[in-house]
């Protein structure tokens, strides 16, 4: 063996040193289809970013491959994990290789590739690259422009809404399901609006067209019109040799297809995920494509990992058995070697006040004992559900973040400063131009659309708002109003024209938030609070190479949360979390408790249409059950009461219908005031421990009549 080689095998080594025997399996596969089925908390992220760091090690170009995630966040963390990787394999003559490597990854979400790949080869399908992004508000705004148009009301009848209308669009295009279909399966009650709704699509997608406009589900539609056609497809697949996707049991049809497009043969292809996690349905992905991805692409390599490196054992076997009552899924059984700790517990509670009070004592009782606050998590069903917890836990001053709120850019304040970006970047943007112009006091829905057929006759050019009469009112704000625009108007010339006005990014914000200001105190509570966060906004605007780039960014990938409207901001170092089912996933914490475990709630009375519906309440169950590490506590309120006008009635629930006989076996039962189990494994047989009764009951009732 000569010594290059030599030196080959030890950095593969150095590579594939910490992985175990499943995922070193998977990490050398070679170039057919390859499935990666990993279980929770078995180190997926860590087999794929070690993939793509052996790919390069074995001669693929970096630039070649195309790494596809969910999040801006996911795809930073797994390039830097692709960069370290690399960088444990460099010898003292190739230093700094590395960081060259894993910048030329193509690595994002799918939206944001197709924005880089769409404005590349966008003309090969009639797409200009100068189009701008919309995020979901403003196209249910644009949408609703052409609503008011064409849909005329009809007494006694409920019209779909805005939000109604562009949840039907998006579904029927990320699905692939014809209108009818989907009004039939998913809005019954708009079905008599079939004929109407095309007409809205019909004239929601002119409109985009108009104003140089997409919306979230076009960057998927346009990328899979590109791949669909013969120069499209070809351009698009000779820039890749090998394309791997992350959490692929949340993509939808419209996701599969593309990557069948720039795979043909899935020579290259990757995919990562967990059918048993696949909990996003209501954004159409489905679990098909996962299931049904080694019949979609013939000779494809399953490989299972099923090493789970968070949870005891005992949470695994529960989990296990939870899963294993699944119609269709692909067969892996998790297990760890931490075998210690406590079985998981059902709590039968009286109501949902006794669930309160017990999980209060037991959080307090484990962070006495060495857990913090932040280290433990209550999840639910739905935001709902956690309401009377919240009250508990303020009236004993115990700090809390809820997970599944207002987004950042959300916000109202934060929404009207992008706005302002948005139009000078785009003037045909009717969304943002009709929400700075209603800011102004005395400018109503009539007169910003005068001035916006103005500035359309003027191509764009703000100077035509110059000349123009404003209300009274507005006019103190006018001459200002028009200069900042015609000024952020100049900065946004296309990169290339001869003296392009020098401005940065958080320069331009500035000029905004102090013109906006004035409007700020004047339309909102909390100025103050609101004011910090667009400091806030020019602070993260300095990152980005240019405004069109921010602007993207943004809308695609948008900050989760910040502190303005829902609380004041937490200011104690530890605090309890709260969250969503769904918002918990991908995330761990050392106890655990999963409150309102009953049906109605596990599964929602709202999910229990038809059997796969059930399955996916099944999945998020098993979610729930596999974000824990150490401890898991499910609570079982055991009535519930109802107040009305009338009077005050309660009812008695059923515990979940995924907590089977078999499934009970893995649990322990126990009253929230008692710190042992009152029924020991009782679950196993799901029948009472037999005792010795203090009387006979039957006995005593005949000795009434003697």
């Amino acid at each position: 063996m000569d010594e290059t080689s030599s030196s080959s095998d030890a950095a593969d080594e150095v590579l594939l040193q910490s992985l175990n025997p499943q995922q070193r399996a998977a990490v050398t596969h070679g170039m057919t289809p390859l499935l990666i089925v990993a279980g929770a908390g078995t180190g997926k992220t860590t087999t794929l970013t070690h993939r793509v760091a052996w790919l390069i090690h074995q001669g693929i170009d970096p630039r070649r491959i195309l790494l596809l995630t969910f999040t801006r966040r996911a795809a930073a963390e797994m390039l830097g994990r692709v960069g370290a990787c690399l960088r444990q394999m460099e010898t003292n003559t190739a230093r700094g290789v590395a960081k060259a490597q894993q910048s030329a990854i193509w690595g994002g979400t799918f939206h944001a590739v197709a924005v880089q790949l769409l404005r590349h080869h966008g003309r090969l399908i009639g797409l200009e690259p100068d189009f701008s992004v919309v995020d979901r508000a403003d196209s249910e705004d644009l949408l609703n422009v052409v609503r008011q148009e064409q849909l005329k009301p009809a007494e006694g009848k409920r019209m779909p809404l805005k939000e109604t209308c562009l949840s039907i669009y998006s579904r029927c295009v990320n699905s692939r399901d014809p209108l009818k279909q989907v009004l039939a399966d998913l809005f019954p009650w708009c079905v008599e609006f079939e004929e109407e709704l095309k007409g809205i699509f019909r004239g929601y997608v002119e409109r985009k067209e108009q104003q140089h406009v997409l919306d979230y589900d076009d960057l998927l539609l346009f990328w899979n019109a590109l791949v669909g056609t013969e120069a499209g497809g070809a351009a698009v697949r000779k820039q890749f040799d090998c394309v791997l996707v992350d959490e692929y049991q949340d993509t939808n049809v419209l996701q599969s297809e593309i990557l069948r497009h720039i795979c043909p043969d899935g020579r290259g292809l990757t995919v990562v995920g967990d059918d048993a996690q696949s909990i996003y349905s209501f954004r159409a992905a489905t679990v098909r494509n996962i299931l049904d991805f080694p019949e979609q692409f013939p000779g494809t390599t399953v490989a299972k990992l099923e090493e789970n490196y968070r949870s005891t054992q005992f949470i695994l076997d529960a989990s296990n058995r939870i899963i294993a009552e699944s119609k269709e899924r692909h067969e892996k059984n998790l297990f760890s070697s931490r075998t210690g700790g406590q079985r998981p517990q059902v709590v039968a509670c009286m109501d949902e006040d006794e669930q309160a009070d017990f999980i209060v004592r037991e959080v307090l009782a484990h962070r006495e004992k060495g857990t913090p606050l932040k280290r433990q998590a209550v999840l639910f069903r739905a935001s709902h559900h956690s309401l009377g917890l919240e009250v508990v836990l303020a009236e004993q001053n115990i700090p809390f973040h809820k997970y599944g709120g207002l987004k950042f850019v959300e916000a109202a304040h934060i929404k009207d400063l992008m706005a302002f970006l948005r139009l000078a970047e785009n003037p045909l943007d009717i969304v943002s131009a009709t929400r700075v112009l209603l800011l102004l006091p005395g400018i109503g829905q009539k007169r910003s659309e005068q001035l916006m057929s103005a500035l359309h006759a003027n191509q764009g050019d703000f100077a035509a708002w110059e000349s123009v009469s404003v209300p009274a009112a507005a006019k103190e704000y006018w001459p200002e109003f028009v200069h900042l625009l015609k000024y952020l108007g100049r900065a946004s010339r296309k990169r290339g024209q001869a003296n392009p006005v020098e401005s940065s990014l958080p320069i331009e914000i500035e000029a905004v938030r102090k013109f906006y200001a004035p409007l700020l105190e004047l339309k909102y509570e909390n100025p103050v609070v609101r004011g910090n966060d667009l400091q806030q906004l020019a602070h993260i605007s300095a990152r980005f190479k240019d405004r069109a780039d921010f602007l993207t960014s943004i809308t695609l990938d948008p900050p989760s949360s910040t502190q303005d409207l829902a609380s004041n901001p937490v200011l104690d170092e530890d605090y309890l979390v709260l969250s969503t089912i769904h918002s918990a996933k991908g995330l761990e914490w050392n106890n655990v408790f999963v409150i309102h475990a009953t049906d109605g709630n596990i599964p929602s009375e709202m999910s229990t249409k038809d059997e796969g519906q059930i399955e996916e309440e099944r999945r998020l169950f098993y979610v729930a059950l596999t974000r824990a590490k150490d401890h898991l506590y499910v609570c079982q309120p055991q009535r519930y009461y109802a107040r009305n006008r009338w009077r005050d009635d309660y009812t008695l629930p059923q515990l979940t219908r995924f907590l089977t006989r078999n499934a009970r076996a893995a649990f322990d039962w126990r009253l929230p005031d008692q710190d042992e189990p009152i029924v020991p494994h009782a679950a196993a047989t799901a029948e009472t421990v037999p005792v010795t009764p203090a009387i006979n009951a039957h006995q005593h009732s005949r000795s009434l009549w003697q």
